[in-house]
């Protein structure tokens, strides 16, 4: 994916620090917007790996900080429940302005909240998904409810979110109040994804029950089993962003992948070194691939190795080969399984006598075949499973030619 900064300036005349997520070929098919967490940014990993999951099903992905939070102009007084919603329209403005309307937006907590009340006075809006959304507005209020009798007196106090300090006024607590979030969701009549954890314990699973109740139809519901409400575990949030990606697809109109210029090439990679460590995105014609390096050599795990990819290569090529192969003589070939492990191994480890003995590369292939086979036919097979053309290729040797363009 692609990471564009943004300025965007809402009603108030505050510049919000926005960030636009882009597939690799830098064409999205449509835009979404993402509304995070109460008190939390775009900065959050959730909020980063879900944007960058709906990047792989073809979204343009705005994330921005809310007034007052992350990097955004204001100050957290301004925050209020009905000022994030305007936050969210003029980012929606700006979208509609400057590139597409969007089509999509997701919110987080009571960024979900936000959403669905921007969504009822967005006609571009087509869907809505939220992660962990209260079914009222005012359900955000215990967590500041210490401070709410000392704002009454004192008209501006520093209370203490979740260990940070955040400065409160009157108009803030009091906005809370003044949003029918039910009823907005019951006139709502757009497609709804609603995704909550069972073990949620800052807005518990009975706010999904409320909302899926208000919602009419198309309306789905998704658990996020054993996940928290900050989806601190980067399995629990790309998992979320890939079913929203998969959801909405029933709701939009299938558009032709346009890729990146690949100047006659089969395919192309790219990494962005400012937001990611080794993430690269792959793409040819028509397919896209995430590739990383494991977290033990400081990589995100999001994908397989460059090396994973290589042994991948060699397991498809290997089992195509036995497929037509056992076809054309009609044997009972069922399935296939080619298991490949790629290490470094040394020459004496391998019985290979060479002048200098080193290590050298490895790639160890195991066959399991399924059907009515005998001996000699499975032999056979073994065989023509050196013979399949990528394996060819590894034990030839190979001229890489690179150039700048």
């Amino acid at each position: 994916m692609s990471n564009e900064r943004l300025k965007i300036e809402n009603k108030k005349g505050h510049k919000l620090q926005a960030y636009l997520e882009l597939p690799a070929n830098q064409k999205p098919h449509y835009f979404a917007i993402f509304a995070h967490c109460f008190t939390c940014s775009s900065a959050l990993n959730a909020v980063k790996n879900i944007s960058r999951s709906l990047t792989n099903h073809g979204f343009g992905v705005v994330r921005f900080d809310f007034t007052g939070l992350g990097r955004s102009e204001g100050e957290f007084a301004e925050s209020h429940f009905s000022a994030n919603v305007d936050d969210l329209i003029a980012v929606n403005d700006y979208l509609a302005k400057n590139y597409k309307a969007p089509s999509l937006l997701v919110g987080h907590s009571l960024g979900g909240a936000a959403v669905l009340v921007a969504a009822s006075k967005l006609d571009n809006i087509k869907a809505v998904a939220t992660i962990g959304a209260p079914s009222t507005v005012s359900h955000v209020k215990h967590l500041f409810s210490h401070g709410i009798e000392e704002v009454k007196e004192k008209g501006k106090v520093e209370i203490n979110i979740g260990g940070r300090p955040f400065k409160i006024d009157d108009e803030f607590v009091s906005d809370f109040d003044k949003t029918d979030l039910p009823s907005i969701v019951k006139s709502l009549r757009k497609p709804l994804l609603i995704m909550h954890s069972p073990t949620d314990t800052i807005v518990g699973i009975k706010n999904a029950e409320q909302l899926y109740h208000n919602a009419h139809h198309p309306k789905s519901f998704i658990t996020l089993d054993h996940a928290d409400h900050l989806l601190s575990n980067t399995r629990d949030s790309l998992y979320a962003g890939n079913l929203i990606g998969s959801w909405v697809q029933r709701y939009f109109e299938p558009e032709e992948n346009l890729m990146l210029d690949t100047d006659g090439e089969q395919l192309v990679a790219h990494l962005n070194l400012k937001e990611n460590n080794f993430t690269t995105t792959i793409q040819t014609a028509k397919h896209n691939f995430i590739a990383d390096e494991p977290e033990s050599v400081g990589g995100d795990d999001f994908g397989p190795s460059p090396y994973d990819f290589l042994s991948a290569g060699l397991a498809a090529c290997t089992v195509m080969t036995l497929k037509l192969y056992a076809e054309r003589k009609q044997w009972d070939l069922q399935e296939v399984y080619a298991h490949i492990t790629y290490s470094k191994k040394h020459s004496d480890d391998l019985m290979l006598d060479l002048e200098k003995p080193t290590r050298i590369d490895h790639l160890s292939k195991k066959l399991t075949f399924i059907g009515n086979l005998d001996d000699k036919q499975k032999q056979r097979l073994k065989e023509i499973a050196s013979k399949c053309p990528v394996h060819k290729t590894l034990q030839n040797e190979v001229i890489i030619d690179t150039e700048l363009i």
